[in-house]
């Protein structure tokens, strides 16, 4: 099997990714890349609460990620890549991770950041990262959940407000 999506969602593990995502996907595990939560056991505990037991999820820094990807991706069952923002998923991109497809979920509100479709808001930097993806070759479109239609990275730029 492997890792069946590579997902940017702030608010990493949380139901729409474990019921929305997990179960139409039969995902077997969770790779939450994050180089703060990677090192905090209190944080970890808590998003471990937030996976059912026939779930697994593994927290890496970018450097973990990419040291055990192969291992990922050689794992037999399905599994769903996730980081919290744009630029960690950039930065295991042009530090080689063969990414063939990014999905973008849900980026909120917040200062700085303009809205592109309802569930994404996006500042200058991060489109940047965005494009900057895209130019390595990888598919990029935002889709909040799989019975959603994708909305391509042109669009999804294009969008205002949704």
């Amino acid at each position: 099997m492997s890792i069946e999506v590579f997902r940017i969602d702030d608010r990493l593990v949380h139901g729409q990714v474990v019921v929305g995502w997990g179960q139409p996907l039969a995902l077997g595990f969770v790779v939450l890349v994050d180089n703060l939560v990677a090192e905090s056991d209190w944080e970890q505990d808590l998003y471990r609460m937030g996976v059912p037991p026939e779930m697994s999820v593994h927290f890496e820094s970018v450097d973990g990620a990419l040291a055990h990807l192969a291992e990922y991706e050689g794992r037999p069952e399905h599994g769903l890549l996730l980081t919290g923002d744009i630029a960690t998923m950039r930065a295991l991109v042009e530090r080689g991770a063969a990414i063939r497809h990014v999905n973008v979920g849900g980026l909120h509100h917040r200062a700085g950041r303009s809205p592109r479709l309802r569930y994404v808001f996006l500042d200058p930097a991060e489109e940047a990262d965005l494009r900057a993806i895209a130019d390595r070759g990888v598919a990029v479109d935002a889709q909040d959940v799989p019975a959603a239609h994708p909305v391509p990275l042109a669009e999804l730029l294009a969008a205002t407000g949704g």
